[in-house]
């Protein structure tokens, strides 16, 4: 799984660009980078051109001290420019990836083909929800982003692969713990000033594939089930004894659905 920097104008992304075909943009949550969608690359890659970024800021991309959702959607922008996908290309995005996704579809819905939405959820923030998210920030810049680390952990897995796959939590851990305290709190502020894009769910006319694993904790399949039912192309995936990090836990069943969704 080699990467390349690829130039984005003021900045450069850190990218895995595999394989032929339709191009299918894998965005990671937060505050992870590309190697979330390692179980997805190989699988995807005799079936379309899989484009797997770092987001600017994580990952190989460099720390940062400002983000906003609208300026990383643009950034994915200017990379499938970059990286001359001028065609129509699938957009997938888990968590946060999801809420930049629907500032792409605001601001570039016209490069869509399909999309897809992983473990993540349309409404914005609760007041209580972002001052938890400004005092995680304080707190991250002063202490560091093992602080995120010990508090998201428990909440993106399900149980079942807390006990079977410890590998792909400890290597999660070392993904939070590894990213910088700056980035950290920049997109804690980017998601608590996010938009609520519930309004938009009924105008999203491209085919949309949602994905969520059943024991997700953070965005949970209730929620996603809600978002599917009001849009007017959608349809919903449930991956059993998942978490909010479906793919990584169970890349069997969600590459399955993704293939078909692709084929469809």
């Amino acid at each position: 799984m080699s990467t390349k920097r690829v130039s984005i104008g003021a900045g450069e992304l850190n990218v895995v660009d595999q394989g032929s075909g339709m191009p299918l943009l894998l965005v990671h949550g937060f505050p992870l980078d590309h190697t979330m969608w390692r179980r997805q690359i190989d699988a995807l890659s005799d079936v379309c051109r899989v484009i797997v970024p770092d987001q600017r800021g994580f990952g190989q991309s460099g720390a940062v001290e400002s983000l906003s959702m609208e300026g990383m959607a643009d950034d994915l922008a200017a990379l499938l420019d970059a990286l001359g996908v001028a065609e129509p290309m699938v957009y997938c995005g888990l968590s946060m990836g999801g809420y930049i996704a629907w500032q792409f579809v605001k601001r570039h819905g016209d490069r869509l083909a399909k999309l897809i939405l992983c473990d993540t959820r349309a409404a914005a923030d609760s007041e209580e929800a972002r001052k938890n998210r400004y005092a995680t920030a304080e707190k991250v810049l002063e202490q560091g982003s093992a602080v995120v680390a010990a508090g998201m952990l428990p909440k993106l897995f399900a149980d079942s692969t807390v006990a079977q796959q410890p590998d792909i939590v400890e290597q999660t851990k070392q993904v939070i713990e590894n990213t910088a305290p700056t980035t950290v709190a920049a997109a804690l502020h980017a998601m608590a000033a996010r938009i609520d894009a519930t309004s938009m769910l009924p105008d999203v006319a491209v085919a949309t594939l949602l994905v969520c694993g059943e024991h997700d904790a953070l965005t949970p399949a209730a929620e996603m089930r809600q978002i599917a039912a009001a849009m007017p192309s959608a349809q919903y995936v449930e991956i059993a004894d998942a978490g909010h990090m479906a793919p990584l836990e169970k890349p069997q069943p969600v590459n399955d659905a993704i293939r078909s969704f692709l084929a469809d």
